[in-house]
């Protein structure tokens, strides 16, 4: 585990944060396959439409639901998938524009959510890493690898979004359209670039959960 999180600071930070939110829900509820309703903390993070317009706070929840999980099999399997495509791409952009564009990529999902499912439920860090791969397949042509396995990557998961109830596609999709218009930017050799990459998917991420909302 030290050597897959070697060199990716905010990927362990992000991976424990989701633990901790995770174990206190946990408490909460007192059970590991409902978490949200039952707690406190869960039913306060979700993202769900008509909370976001209770409360001049409930916009909060498109940030806070991508640190929330449902359940334990949905936090271990994105804990995985965050720690071992995460740090690679942490590593390669750098730690300050991989937060930047990680807060994009968890925005760019709850908007997507808002608008074309509101009054769905959604909770998980899935919108920040279907961005990830966008950006890994950024990393992979940048670098003039064989482009293969992280288009695979990202075809499998969407298929698997697909076919699986209960899977938030509006998210999925959100997160992965912020890091595709993020991936060129984010792969450049120039750190100005990716700094400016990053702030820019975050500025438009932001604007598509807020201007809504003011409308």
């Amino acid at each position: 585990m030290k050597k897959l999180l070697y060199g990716a600071p905010a990927t362990t930070v992000i991976a424990l944060l989701c633990a901790g939110v995770f174990v206190l829900t946990a408490l909460q509820s007192r059970s590991v396959s409902d978490v949200v309703w039952g707690s406190g903390i869960g039913s306060t993070f979700v993202l769900w439409g008509p909370a976001v317009t209770a409360s001049d706070t409930g916009i909060l929840r498109a940030l806070t639901a991508g640190f929330l999980h449902v359940d334990i099999s949905h936090l271990a399997v994105n804990l995985i998938t965050l720690v071992f495509i995460g740090a690679v791409v942490e590593r390669a952009v750098g730690t300050g524009p991989y937060v930047v564009a990680y807060l994009a990529g968890v925005l760019g999902g709850s908007a997507a959510v808002l608008t074309f499912a509101w009054d769905q439920p959604t909770a998980g860090a899935s919108g920040a890493l279907y961005m990830l791969m966008a950006i890994l397949v950024g990393i992979a042509a940048r670098s003039r690898a064989d482009l293969r396995a992280p288009l695979v990557l990202v075809l499998g998961n969407i298929a698997y979004t697909l076919l699986s109830p209960g899977v938030s596609l509006w998210g999925h999709l959100g997160g992965l359209t912020v890091g595709a218009l993020m991936a060129g930017p984010l792969t450049s050799p120039d750190e100005r670039v990716r700094w400016a990459g990053a702030m820019g998917g975050l500025v438009l991420a932001l604007a598509a959960v807020l201007v809504p909302q003011w409308g």
